[in-house]
């Protein structure tokens, strides 16, 4: 008989915890101060470089901050949580009727207009100045729709890659008199 060994999650103290926690979350929403940096009476050149580095140094600081203060034991534990939670959160397997349904439809409105924007726009020229902001709602709304729909959707796009696939619908209930 072979015994598995459990690994058990290491005992951080609360502080160390909390601190290495702020330190990975503060530093990955850092970009969120390139607005406060691009309206200061900083140089032009200062700017660039602050900027630039909140969006592509801090993030990657901070997680060495993290482990420095967590441990390596302590950050993989910290992060199983941090995407644990998320997953369990943005992904379950299965979802409820309205929220699979919310989710479809949002999936669905980048796909329509998509198709329609040609005709709005030649109807509506000034709308070609935020076109770019249309297409990232729309990116924004349809990886949106994809996590309302829950796991089982990722099952079913995958599905349509797949020659050999089969679909298979649950029985319905029917009534025998």
């Amino acid at each position: 008989m072979v015994k598995q060994q459990v690994k058990e999650q290491p005992d951080l103290p609360r502080s160390r915890l909390f601190l290495g926690a702020g330190t990975f979350i503060i530093g990955h929403l850092a970009f969120l101060a390139i607005p406060l940096v691009s309206a200061s009476s900083l140089s032009d050149g200062w700017k660039t470089a602050l900027s630039g580095l909140m969006l592509f140094g801090v993030p990657e600081l901070s997680t060495l901050l993290a482990v420095v203060v967590l441990g390596k034991a302590g950050f993989v534990a910290l992060k199983s949580r941090i995407f644990g939670w998320v997953g369990r959160t943005l992904l379950p397997s299965e979802v409820s009727r309205p929220r699979y349904y919310v989710g479809l439809v949002l999936f669905l409105i980048p796909f329509f207009i998509g198709w329609i924007s040609p005709y709005v726009l030649e109807v509506m020229p000034e709308l070609i100045q935020h076109q770019l902001v249309i297409a990232i709602s729309g990116d924004v709304t349809l990886i949106l729709g994809v996590c309302m729909m829950g796991g089982q959707s990722w099952d079913k796009m995958r599905a349509l890659f797949v020659y050999n696939a089969e679909i298979v619908f649950p029985p319905t209930a029917t009534s025998t008199k």
